[in-house]
């Protein structure tokens, strides 16, 4: 038991450090339906006006476990330019972040014929990290909270994300660069990680049946490299998705992810789907833990719900959704 403790402590410490280290977790969020959260380079990709909520409750059963709120919205404007907005807030045990985002992006025609496009993207990043004192209890050893610490500690970081998008037919392949700036630290502890610098890459395709126009396949991979210690994992995904007349439509999919260094060993997997109907989305994800604590938690269950609206059709192909 106390093995099992000293791994969750680990795995705590660990999330503080690099998954709330300005870097909000991707978890599945970007598979229901909503790229924008992996890359700016997705905003005004798209006929409408389009928000996602995001709930995601991690480790079900565990005392303390990291819970996330955000919100996504992005929109055209022009005919090659799009805006977004994210907001998020991550508690993981008595650590508290929030931030905002605010992102462009532009869109290029390489091929009318071939239907080649090519966007560029940007987002600046505020940042508030926070440790919250209420909570504090004292221990065995040290009953009583050391009074000198007092008031919430926090700090703000201001940085930058900036993103390529390339999409041929039903292709699509976008490399990330985020948190550009190094992070301001103490000098007189030197015990933080000041390179931030994660790169992502997303890439997968869209494949039409051939025995059915409105039925659509799309496999995918997702790869995450932190600078800071060269750690890195992927997700390998796939999705059914089937159409109506009207533009309506209802997906299933599953994800897989692990540690680059151990394929057949991974952080967790789960199934997930989703539905729209009349321009309102709901999603639902759930992953298994495949480690330790397994036997400790329910796994990590993940709520998006959506509204698509003010729909205006582009006179440019390049911000239009593509479908193979």
């Amino acid at each position: 038991m106390k093995n099992i403790t000293r791994y969750i402590v680990f795995l705590f410490v660990v999330m503080n450090g690099y998954s709330q280290e300005l870097n909000l977790p991707v978890f599945t969020q970007y598979l229901a339906d909503n790229d924008f959260v992996i890359s700016p380079t997705y905003a005004g990709i798209g006929d409408n006006f389009r928000i996602r909520a995001n709930g995601l409750t991690q480790w079900v059963g565990i005392k303390d476990a990291p819970d996330n709120q955000s919100l996504y919205v992005d929109f055209r404007i022009a005919d090659r330019s799009g805006v977004g907005i994210s907001l998020y807030n991550d508690k993981n045990g008595n650590t508290l972040q929030k931030g905002v985002k605010l992102s462009y992006a532009h869109h290029l025609i390489l091929d009318y014929r071939s239907r080649q496009y090519l966007s560029f993207g940007i987002s600046y990043n505020l940042n508030s990290f926070r440790i919250d004192i209420n909570n504090f209890e004292g221990t065995f050893e040290q009953p009583i909270v050391d009074p000198s610490i007092t008031d919430d500690r926090s700090t703000s970081n201001n940085n930058f994300d900036f993103g390529m998008l390339y999409r041929n037919k039903g292709f699509f392949l976008s490399a990330n660069a985020n948190n550009l700036l190094e992070k301001d630290i103490d000098n007189f502890t030197g015990i933080e990680p000041n390179l931030l610098l994660n790169f992502q890459i997303y890439s997968g395709i869209k494949i039409k049946s051939a025995s059915n126009n409105l039925v659509e396949f799309e496999p995918s991979v997702f790869y995450q490299l932190f600078s800071s210690d060269g750690r890195s994992s992927t997700d390998v995904n796939f999705k059914y998705k089937k159409y109506n007349t009207q533009g309506d439509y209802y997906w299933a999919g599953v994800s897989y992810r692990f540690l680059n260094d151990q394929f057949m060993k991974p952080l967790n997997i789960g199934p997930m789907a989703g539905i729209m109907k009349s321009k309102f989305y709901f999603a639902y994800s759930y992953q298994l833990t495949t480690n330790d604590l397994m036997g400790y938690n329910s796994g990590t269950h993940m709520i998006t719900i959506g509204l698509d609206f003010l729909q205006g059709m582009s006179n440019c192909p390049c911000t239009t959704t593509l479908r193979r």
